[in-house]
């Protein structure tokens, strides 16, 4: 079943404004890389020369070595949620930046334990085992830098994809928190037992720096700040509304909330303090658009704590951290804009549609008619504002139009003179994305934020 709400006109007085593009998304992974290369500048600065195979393994365990310390640097700064990085890179990319990073710490350390234990075997002609045990027991700090190096294998195989599979979000999220106290441990033992550190004062300082910068960052943002925004801002809930079949609306309401800051497209951390939720904060977008007093989420039950929040009551008082992502209209780069949902995936483009300046279209896909959630706004504002609104269900009696580059731009003439913003469930974004690219649409205008951090 398809319905369509007349017409493509923009409204007056929502002229299009193209958004000043950040260029930190440019600029991060090139500052990324050039800390790497600063970090052989400091291995090579301090090697006079390297001789024979014990020097160049031993040489490779220092190189390891030295860039391993500088990821887990970076994998605490790529998490921090520092808004400079997060609104504008993005937090699912900087969790896809932070992951592939961690493998390649993992990667790096084990490379390090290994390459150091056989290039020391070699230079004091000694079996592996017993330089193990020589380095372990007797050189400073080097059995705190073991624990950490178990520490840092445990944490890995825990985040592998089969492993993470059987456990909770939570359970996982506060496992993880291990990282800190491996990454803690390292830091003393490559400062005490690091070849490039001992003597170096300036090669020290250096790395103090980076540590209790990156450190203080992380105080600042994931915890400090959430208790004071918590201790400010009072939230409480006021109402919990049904929307559709397990679908429900959380209204809440505090005071200062136009401090948060929350653009639309955007999502925070929510943190319910009830018996059961108080633990675990976890992303939602907001649904409409942030007012002074009021803000609203619209969540679909899909695991126990998105199932918990429809029996929530009026009091109940919430902690919000953010708000978090670059989902917003700064992405934008062409006058024309297709906003495309799947399910409970309307809830950050409802605000958008409401609030994109200039001509926007919008596709609302679902199974059913009764899991049209806010359809009765949806209506309202492409009313109000002129735009085009197309429901597209699957249903027994409906009319389905095929996820394709056909069945896109059946819908959306011009398709790729449009900027698209995506929302919906990882299969649904995967098939829309193929699609939009088969239309013709560049990849730098499809816009996806995924939750699945």
């Amino acid at each position: 079943m398809t319905s369509t709400s007349t017409t493509t006109e923009a409204s007056r007085g929502m002229r299009h404004r193209r958004p000043r593009r950040s260029v930190v998304p440019v600029l991060a992974p090139a500052v990324i890389w050039a800390g790497a290369a600063g970090v052989l500048a400091l291995w090579w600065s301090d090697t006079s020369s390297v001789v024979g195979p014990a020097g160049w393994i031993t040489g490779a365990g220092r190189i390891t070595g030295l860039l391993a310390g500088y990821g887990c640097a970076l994998l605490l700064l790529l998490m921090a949620r520092v808004p400079l990085l997060d609104h504008t890179v993005g937090t699912d990319r900087l969790a896809r930046w932070h992951a592939w990073g961690g493998r390649c710490t993992i990667s790096l350390v084990l490379a390090h334990t290994l390459l150091i234990i056989w290039g020391y075997s070699l230079t004091s002609h000694t079996n592996v085992v017993g330089q193990t045990s020589t380095l372990v027991l007797h050189y400073p700090d080097m059995l705190k830098g073991t624990i950490g190096f178990l520490l840092f294998l445990a944490t890995g195989i825990l985040s592998a994809r089969a492993a993470r599979r059987r456990m909770s979000y939570e359970t996982w999220h506060y496992l993880h928190f291990a990282t800190y106290l491996a990454v803690f441990l390292a830091f003393g033992h490559q400062l005490s037992n690091g070849a490039d550190f001992v003597g170096n004062r300036p090669a020290q300082i250096a790395w103090y720096t980076l540590f209790v910068g990156v450190a203080a960052l992380l105080a600042w943002y994931r915890f400090a700040l959430p208790v004071r925004r918590g201790m400010r801002h009072r939230m409480r809930v006021v109402a919990v509304h049904p929307e559709a079949p397990g679908v429900v609306s959380v209204h809440l309401t505090g005071e200062h909330l136009d401090e948060l800051g929350g653009a639309p497209g955007q999502f925070l951390r929510w943190r319910f303090l009830t018996r059961e939720l108080w633990w675990t904060a976890n992303p939602y977008s907001l649904s409409a658009p942030a007012h002074p007093r009021h803000l609203r989420i619209t969540v679909k039950s899909a695991g126990g704590h998105s199932a918990a929040l429809a029996h929530l009551r009026p009091g109940t008082r919430v902690w919000a951290e953010g708000p978090y992502g670059g989902f917003t209209a700064h992405r934008r780069t062409a006058p024309k804009v297709l906003l495309l949902a799947g399910g409970v995936g309307i809830t950050p483009l409802r605000t958008l549609f409401e609030t994109l300046p200039g001509q926007v279209t919008l596709v609302y896909r679902a199974r059913h008619a009764d899991d049209l959630a806010l359809r009765g706004e949806l209506d309202a504002i492409a009313a109000r504002r002129q735009a085009t609104l197309h429901y597209v269900v699957d249903g027994p009696s409906g009319y389905s139009s095929p996820l394709t580059a056909r069945g896109l731009g059946d819908l959306v003439p011009d398709l790729a003179a449009h900027d698209v913003y995506l929302c919906g469930p990882p299969g649904m974004a995967r098939s829309a994305t193929e699609a939009l690219r088969g239309a013709g649409v560049p990849a730098r205008r499809i816009h996806h934020e995924s939750f699945e951090f």
